[in-house]
Order: structure tokens, then sequence, then C-alpha cells
């Protein structure tokens, strides 16, 4: 039994891990912080989870998170790199679910970020957690970087051509929609019901926090630096992440483009390829691990249109967490995270 302990269990991304975990036969959940929630029962707060999590919210600073086999790190950015290396030293694992180990530029990280970095030694040694990429490095991992929603979506979606390397990596596009709980659990006018209903808008379209990760994920695939333009907009859903990507073929010979991800992805338990002409939608993997995509190439052109679709707070966050902690505790990788999506 895998002993866990959660750091910031209060917003959407730490009661998905919660929803999951008390799903997880091999898993017993043992601390669960938040500051300002201390002392108050988990069930009170989600009553989701009532009969399912019997544990109280804890302040950080009583907690004993040495005394986990693995903690999750389900806070703001800047949060993890404070404690990280203490525990580790303490011989536990860690899976963080910000950015504060993601990119492995810490001058990139610091200018994206607006902080000074509190342990850059570290980031060396982090493992960017996609499975599909780095799935033995995560097997051998102290400190995994769980990858962020948007480039989880994106690099799966890119991933089979730039591997085969048969488009232009100068001129990629990713127009990406999420739905507002990306956004995470916190008063926001953008995110009010009278704000995002009825509303589809884009953001960030002179830089998103996210595109330095894309950018470096796809380029160690690559080998070589990747051009990326990534516009990310809100829509009017609670949950799901919608990419639809760009890119040029440059070989001239036949490529079958269906057949290249069908074999890419076949070994692979948390991406569905579908068959060709498919549209994938957001709600065929609302509260479920997966992520589905379908390729297209309009009208025979050198344009492949590849869309892609996961659960930002499943694929997207939690879910791909522990599907890292399987691999990490040499389990089998679908455990507890099998789950069908919920419809509608």
């Amino acid at each position: 039994m895998i002993h866990v302990g959660i750091v910031g269990g209060t917003g959407y991304t730490g009661v998905e891990l919660l929803r999951l975990l008390a799903q997880h036969p091999e898993v017993k959940i043992t601390t669960i912080t938040s500051r300002s929630e201390a002392g108050m029962a988990v069930a009170d707060l989600f009553t989701s989870l009532r009969g399912h999590i019997d544990l109280r919210f804890s302040d950080p600073a009583n907690s004993r998170l040495d005394e986990c086999d693995l903690v999750f790190f389900a806070t703001p950015n800047g949060i993890a790199m404070q404690q990280a290396e203490e525990l580790i030293q303490a011989g536990v694992k860690i899976i963080d679910l910000s950015a504060d180990f993601r990119i492995k530029d810490v001058a990139v990280w610091e200018k994206w970020y607006g902080m000074h970095h509190a342990c850059p030694d570290l980031v060396a040694e982090a493992v960017y957690g996609l499975p599909e990429i780095n799935r033995a490095e995560v097997k051998r991992a102290r400190l995994v970087a769980n990858p962020g929603c948007y480039p989880t979506a994106v690099q799966l979606g890119f991933l089979p051509l730039v591997e085969a390397e048969l488009i232009d990596i100068d001129h990629l596009t990713a127009d990406v929609k999420s739905g507002v709980s990306g956004a995470g659990r916190k008063a926001e006018v953008h995110t009010l019901l009278a704000e995002a209903a009825d509303n589809f808008k884009a953001y960030g379209v002179q830089g998103h926090r996210h595109l330095p990760e894309i950018r470096q994920g796809l380029s160690n695939v690559a080998k070589k630096p990747v051009g990326l333009t990534f516009v990310p907009h809100l829509v009017p859903m609670i949950r799901g992440i919608h990419a639809t990507l760009y890119a040029r073929l440059t070989r001239k010979r036949k490529v079958d483009l269906q057949a290249l991800y069908e074999t890419r992805y076949a070994d692979e338990s948390f991406v569905d390829v579908l068959p060709s002409g498919s549209h994938p939608e957001t709600r065929s993997v609302r509260g479920s691990n997966m992520c589905r995509i379908a390729v297209h190439r309009p009208q025979g052109s050198d344009t492949i249109v590849i869309l892609s679709v996961t659960d930002n707070l499943v694929k997207g966050a939690a879910g791909q967490a522990i599907q890292n902690m399987n691999l990490m505790f040499n389990m089998p990788e679908t455990l507890g995270i099998s789950q069908i999506p919920l419809l509608p």
C-alpha cells in the first residue's frame, strides 16, 4: 500500500486527485493540507466524497509529509519548489502538478512565471511526466513534473508527425479551447457565470505560460528548435480541452497518416486514435484519463489538421499524475484510472 499526501487539496485538481485516489486499490491517503480550510472535514467541503474520504484538512506546518511514500503538489506555482528538496532528502517521491519543474531552462521559467526559482538544482533531475514520451524515465524518477493541460493535448496531437519528420516544424499552429475549470477554483471576474456563459474568447495571444513548455517538449522530440504559434481560448463549459492543430506536410510521397497515428499509439492505454474522418468531442473524454485524436488532410492538401481532446482535470492533470505514480511504483499503468467517460 502506498501512503500518499496531497498538498493543496481544495482546488479542482486537488479534489480530482481525491476522487481518483479514493478508488485506487493500492493507495492510502494519509494527509491533505490546506491553510485556509485546516480542521475542516474533506467531505464537508466536497460532499461528493462523503463515504469515501474521512480525513480532515491539515495545516501544512503540522503535516507529516515526510512520512509519506509520495506527495502530490496540487498547488499554485511557486509552492512545490519551496518544499521539494527537504522531502526528497527524506526519501519521499514527488509529483508536482504545478509548473515549478517543467521547464529545464531556469531563466526561461523565471521570465514566464515572474519569480525566482527556489531550487534550480532539482530542475535538472525532474522528469517531465508525459508517459507516452518519457515512460522509462518516469519509472526511475524521484521527482516528476506533471505536464500542463494544454501541453498534454498539443504534444500528443503533434507527436507522431514530429517523430516521423513529416512536417515543417518551424511553422506549427495550435488553436486550443479550454473549459473554465482550467482557470482554477478561485473567484475571478472572467470565470463568473455571467461572464463566461454564452461567450467565447481568445486570450494570451502574445504569450501564454504553456508556450515554452510545449516548445520544449516538441523540440526535444525533434532534436532541434520548433516554431509554434499557440492561441488558447476560454469556452463556456466546465471541463475539457479541444486542440485543433495545423502542420504543413513536407514529404511529397504518399503518406498514410491514419496508419501512422494508429501505429504510434497502438500500445498506449490512454490515447485513442479515432477512425478516419472522425471529429472527437470533449464530452467523449469527460471524467476520464483518455486523449482522443483524429487526423485529417483536407482536400488532399499539404495541410494536416489534428484534433485532440482531453479532460483538463484528468489526463490534463490529476489522472496523468496517477498514471505517473503507477509507473514510479511499478504498478499497472492503468490502475485506478480506467473510468469510463461520463455522458451526457
